[in-house]
């Protein structure tokens, strides 16, 4: 493979072959069972099966398939424990490795992009790519000034796989719709497409960046690396060592699983807040887990290590206090106020009547990690949540149907989604609430000035002293 695969017509047809792949190991799984064996068995084995070759395909060809994958990793703990095994190995693989572009490719865009003098920029560079991503690949290289870092290369020919990939794969969107249930695949899929210029654009993934690292510099809690250099399809930033969140997920203790899910909800709340922008792709792939100078210091004082700013949601104000205020009347039980909120913000169209209560019913379960003070992520609560809205019979997926996502919060809810998915990956005990005070907007109602109401009180004809620190200033009603 000298580079990405380009032609459409092989993307496509490595594509296509996935649904009819799906077709003939069903007819492979019956033919099974005609023989004898148990349906419990044969449905493993066909999931194994159909995990291995969707991945697989979807690894090789980088780009959009990729980057779906990527978005649909995070899901993994939506699906029933029993086929969820053959999934978790098969994504766990696709976020951290894909098939590498050749060195004189590599070579060849470096020259093109640094000049024909790259090699003088660094005192050192490794050929071997360090990870691979879905439209570019990274290398581990030593600056001229001695800084150890990160060089990201684009694949040549990445924005047209992108667009070709998640074109092709929103056809039979509808076939990949039952990898996770209650997950409507489509809409995720258009709305990759739609970020597709954003990530292509180093220069807007440099400056979100900086940004970021700019605001957590010398944070206790997140660490950002600084940005090098970049230019069009060449991006240098600081090397970052630390534990891949995908092995504290596989490995990790409790204490490192606690830390990383409270560290993950914090940066999900907090880097709204401080940067006016939301990190859109929270897949493990993109953070780590940094001891610093004390490996064996205790977990508490780890750090969240934060890679990839490709994809941002600009948020000026942060996120929208709509948000928080109908969360907090959500948990108060204001069955009318929530509703009102949610039809005045677009939530529920003006050609739709619903019952406020209902409303309620269906989004106090999705929300009870707020409830309490801390709260444990599982993957049996994922999955009961998907069931509960995925499932045709239920009042909630009856209920769901109906309301509608503005595009304002398209990201903002899919990056909550993923995010909730890998704390369910990690089974995480979290204190939610806590960051919810700290950083979401209008979470905590906004207290009135002490004295501020004045309903009811007289002011009686007698000299009132005011007490201003240094001196009093006596004043005589008229």
């Amino acid at each position: 493979m000298s580079d990405l695969p380009r032609k459409a017509v092989t993307r496509t047809a490595k594509l296509a072959a996935l649904p009819l792949g799906f077709a003939g190991r069903a007819t492979w799984g019956l033919g099974k069972r005609i023989g004898g064996r148990s349906a419990e068995i044969v449905g493993r084995e066909l999931q194994q099966r159909t995990a291995e070759q969707l991945f697989k395909v979807l690894g090789e060809l980088k780009g959009g398939a990729m980057k779906f994958g990527q978005a649909l990793s995070v899901f993994e703990s939506a699906l029933p424990e029993e086929i969820a095994g053959p999934y978790r190995a098969a994504l766990t693989k696709l976020q951290e490795a894909a098939p590498p572009m050749p060195t004189s490719t590599v070579h060849s865009v470096l020259a093109e992009q640094l000049g024909e003098d790259w090699r003088e920029l660094f005192e050192e560079f490794e050929d071997k790519p360090a990870a691979a991503a879905s439209i570019g690949q990274v290398h581990r290289a030593v600056w001229h000034d001695g800084r150890e870092v990160a060089v990201k290369v684009q694949y040549p020919g990445a924005g047209q796989a992108l667009l070709s990939d998640l074109a092709q794969l929103s056809r039979f969107a509808r076939l990949l719709g039952p990898l996770i249930p209650g997950m409507d695949i489509k809409p995720l899929i258009t709305e990759l497409r739609d970020r597709v210029s954003e990530e292509l654009d180093y220069s807007l993934e440099a400056e979100a960046q900086r940004a970021h690292a700019e605001e957590f510099a010398d944070d206790p809690d997140v660490v950002v690396p600084a940005v090098v250099h970049q230019c069009d399809e060449v991006l240098v930033t600081e090397w970052m060592e630390g534990m891949p969140l995908s092995e504290v997920i596989a490995d990790g203790t409790d204490e490192q699983r606690n830390r990383a899910g409270q560290l993950l909800a914090r940066f999900l709340f907090s880097g709204p807040a401080r940067t006016g922008l939301l990190h859109a792709d929270p897949h493990p792939g993109n953070f780590r887990l940094l001891a610093g100078d004390s490996p064996d210091g205790p977990v508490e004082e780890w750090r969240l290590g934060v890679l990839d700013f490709g994809t941002v949601d600009r948020l000026p104000d942060g996120l929208p206090p709509t948000i928080g205020t109908s969360l907090r009347m959500t948990l108060d039980g204001e069955a009318d106020a929530v509703y009102q909120l949610l039809c005045e913000e677009g939530f529920v169209k003006e050609s739709i009547e619903l019952d406020p209560d209902a409303v309620l019913e269906y989004l106090l379960p999705i929300i009870e990690p707020a409830q309490v003070d801390e709260f444990t992520f599982t993957r049996g609560w994922m999955r009961h949540q998907a069931t509960r809205i995925g499932d045709p019979r239920s009042p909630a997926y009856q209920l769901a149907k109906q309301l509608n996502l503005p595009p304002a919060y398209l990201l903002i809810h899919r990056v909550t989604l993923s995010t909730i998915g890998v704390l369910c990956q990690l089974g995480a005990a979290v204190r939610l609430r806590d960051e919810l005070e700290a950083w979401l907007p209008g979470f905590v109602p906004e207290e009135e000035p002490a004295g501020a109401d004045m309903t009811g009180i007289t002011v009686e004809d007698e000299d009132i002293s005011v007490d201003l620190g240094k001196e009093a200033v006596e004043e005589t009603p008229a």
